[in-house]
């Protein structure tokens, strides 16, 4: 496992940002959703600023200590913010982003699942509803 220190927030919300981004098209192939052009789409649903701020609202009280320090790291790193969200949800996604960075680094695949998968469950279901159709018609 990395040593953390060497890691500002900005860093750890870079590694964490990949990490998120496997787990959502991981995640969109197990629900059935089979054309790339429907995995863009659904995962737009998931990995945008605005999107990563209100998921983070979800999991927030289920946060650790550690995990926290790692959001705020995240949080209050000096990063240019892009037009397409506020700044409050930019740097909460932000923050989101690194906390999953941290884990991964610390080689916690389980906690990034369940933090994930608590933090999206209600966009998971929307799209497993929308492609279960799909899914059915091939079997």
């Amino acid at each position: 496992m990395a040593d953390q220190s060497e890691y500002n927030g900005a860093l750890l919300a870079y590694l964490g940002d990949a990490v998120t981004e496997l787990w959502v098209r991981e995640t969109l192939l197990s629900l059935g959703v089979r054309s790339p052009a429907a995995c863009n789409a659904e995962a737009l649903g998931l990995v945008t600023a605005k999107a990563q701020s209100e998921s983070f609202s979800r999991v927030e009280g289920m946060l650790t200590r550690d995990e926290s320090d790692a959001f705020r790291l995240g949080r209050n790193a000096h990063i240019a913010v892009p037009k397409s969200a506020t700044s409050a949800e930019y740097h909460r996604a932000t923050g989101f982003e690194a906390l999953i960075g941290s884990l991964y680094l610390s080689g916690r695949r389980d906690r990034i699942d369940e933090i994930l998968s608590a933090a999206y469950a209600d966009v998971i279901g929307e799209i497993r509803a929308r492609h279960s159709g799909a899914r059915d018609e091939r079997m």
